[in-house]
């Protein structure tokens, strides 16, 4: 199962997005499902095809929340609510100050929740993460991030307070694999990623891990050929870059397409059980997820 997610800067561009995936996924129907709801995950398992879940790091496009409910019909089924920057809703970590959850964010939040789809703050400021967590009543996501206690002040990171506020909520932690967000300094491995989630099972239980490596298929954070250079932000040193190599930002031992196996093998090292390892590799995303986008809230 793969999330797709992009910073796109208005209505139309992610409109277009979404309308261009869904003809691809209608166009390669034998071989790929749009995630709509937790039975597509058994659905893609007994079928045996790729799930697609479609989803975006910004809410920008989000003019109104009656816009929410058109991109659900649409298909998205988590949003971000900032990337890095302040949009209308709050601030993302790379802006100079952070205002928290707007009153129009607020109203964003209450109709996503209403309608089944999920609320990211991976990206999001300090304030804006509080405020929303504060005001969810719905399970919340931090789809991609790691500890702030292990990365010492890296802004981009979570709080120990964020995580519990987080757990309180029912949601989950996807712990990302980018080097420069697992530790402050080279070098960077597979046991340095296993600390975070350690540390989030010992401080709030393994009922809120999952896997969120913020990379492709084969282990790029940046997919080959797009252009894409983030490193061209406002503020970018907030993110405290450092590599091994050019552009070497996965971890080495987790740069390569079947790093799961390793991350399972290190987890069994861990002595994480079999259970505590099915619900980190997608048990609890389907558990949450399914209450997120439960029917019967979206009928509330």
């Amino acid at each position: 199962m793969f999330a797709l997610g992009r910073s796109l800067p208005d209505y139309l561009e992610a409109f277009r997005f979404l309308a261009k995936w869904n003809g691809f996924l209608a166009a390669h129907s034998d071989l790929m499902l749009r995630i709509d709801d937790a039975d597509d995950f058994a659905r893609v398992r007994k079928d045996r095809k790729i799930g697609i879940m479609l989803t975006l790091q910004d809410s920008t496009h989000f003019r109104g929340p009656d816009d929410v409910d058109e991109f659900f019909g649409l298909g998205q089924r988590i949003s971000q609510l900032t990337y890095n920057f302040n949009n209308r809703i709050g601030s993302g970590f790379l802006e100079q100050r952070d205002g928290g959850l707007s009153v129009f964010g607020l109203s964003i939040m209450k109709r996503m929740e209403k309608v089944g789809m999920g609320v990211d703050l991976s990206h999001c400021g300090d304030q804006t993460t509080l405020d929303a967590l504060e005001a969810a009543k719905k399970p919340t996501l931090f789809t991609h991030a790691t500890c702030r206690a292990l990365v010492q002040g890296h802004l981009r990171a979570k709080s120990d307070d964020a995580i519990r506020k987080l757990a309180k909520t029912g949601g989950i932690m996807g712990i990302n694999f980018l080097r420069f967000l697992v530790r402050d300094r080279e070098p960077v491995s597979t046991a340095n990623v296993l600390d975070h989630f350690d540390y989030v099972r010992k401080l709030v239980g393994v009922e809120h891990l999952a896997v969120g490596s913020d990379m492709d298929v084969v282990g790029n954070a940046v997919p080959v050929g797009s252009g894409i250079r983030f490193d061209s932000q406002p503020n970018f040193d907030r993110y405290r870059y450092h590599v091994d190599k050019a552009e070497h930002m996965a971890p080495s031992g987790l740069d390569h397409p079947k790093r799961m196996f390793d991350l399972t093998e290190g987890l069994i090292a861990r002595d994480y059980s079999d259970a505590d390892i099915k619900m980190i590799l997608g048990g609890n995303a389907v558990r949450v997820l399914g209450k997120i986008w439960s029917p019967a809230d979206r009928a509330a």
